[in-house]
């Protein structure tokens, strides 16, 4: 599994609050994009999604719902799930806590929505157990990273990590950004075609 150097199942013993995974036994696969809408790859993964009648969760950054509502809209209206990414991509290892749920919140006033992904899986305990009890959200991490956003990892071997590391009830981590465009657009078709003969269903998250 690409760039965790802890196995999800420890994650997700250690921190049993969060969502790693879901559960096994329909052959449902998740697939989630984190920090769009971006105009080329978020616009790249809709289009193929829809080609496998595939939903998807779109973990937003509230700058990027406020420069591309229009992408924004078309998500929602293809009945995919969105999510709160924070509104400036904040690390929550390094925002002051009052910083961070004030970020959380102006984001929310685009997105409705009480999933939530912290940007680049940092999170304290604490900001974690403020954002599930007080405000609701349900924290979503993934058991598949599939490195897209490494711009040193060839598109083949992003496909190859996903592909090996996928099964019944995986939460796989894409991005529909610039940077990981050219490794998310030979994986995901690759994903979906791959898994789809495979019997297996592509679904959104449920709040």
């Amino acid at each position: 599994m690409y760039l965790i150097k802890t196995p999800w199942w420890i994650k997700k013993w250690i921190f049993p609050g969060y969502s790693w995974s879901m559960l096994p036994g329909a052959k449902k696969i998740y697939l989630t994009f984190d920090d769009g809408p971006h105009p080329e790859a978020t616009v790249f993964a809709l289009d193929t999604l829809k080609q496998y009648n595939a939903k998807g969760t779109f973990f937003c950054i509230g700058k990027n719902v406020v420069e591309f509502p229009v992408i924004y809209k078309r998500i929602l209206e293809e009945a995919h799930a969105v999510g709160n990414h924070t509104f400036n991509h904040l690390n929550g290892w390094k925002a002051a806590d009052d910083q961070y749920f004030s970020n959380i919140q102006d984001a929310a006033k685009l997105i409705d929505s009480k999933l939530f992904r912290p940007p680049y899986g940092k999170i304290t305990r604490f900001q974690a157990k403020q954002l599930q009890e007080k405000l609701h959200y349900k924290i979503v991490m993934w058991s598949v990273l599939s490195g897209d956003f490494d711009i040193e990892l060839r598109p083949e071997t992003c496909w190859k990590n996903v592909q090996k590391a996928t099964g019944d009830g995986s939460i796989i981590v894409f991005h529909d950004s610039a940077k990981a465009m050219e490794r998310m657009a030979y994986t995901l078709p690759r994903v979906l075609e791959y898994f789809t003969e495979k019997g297996f269903s592509f679904e959104k998250i449920p709040a």
